[in-house]
């Protein structure tokens, strides 16, 4: 079994964009800046390039394979860490901002 449709939504999507998500929350939870989820997201892109080689016989040194895990992993952890910001913001200091969107907040009296 080679690199197919399936095998990209159950191992890159569900399985390391779950891991993806949990990175950008605890970035976030942190207060790290969003320049280090970048770095996460690749070691995560790399482990899920061996896992659908060892598990699907899918191709290690897929480049465009690589490509595409890398750039949906580092999306879903920058997502992540830009809602959890936006969270964190608004629930530690309610008296300096409010929520305005889902991933978005402001100063209050703006």
């Amino acid at each position: 079994m080679t690199d197919s449709i399936p095998v990209f939504l159950l191992v890159t999507v569900l399985f390391m964009g779950g891991c993806a998500f949990m990175t950008g929350q605890a970035l976030a939870a942190t207060w790290r800046p969003w320049r280090q989820a970048v770095p996460y997201a690749l070691l995560l892109a790399l482990a899920d390039r061996f896992l659908v080689f060892a598990l699907f016989g899918g191709g290690l040194l897929s480049l465009p394979g690589l490509l595409l895990d890398a750039a949906v992993l580092v999306s879903i952890t920058l997502a992540a860490w830009r809602l959890t910001r936006a969270r964190r913001m608004a629930a530690q200091y309610p008296w300096l901002y409010e929520r305005t969107g889902l991933l978005s907040w402001r100063e209050r009296g703006r």
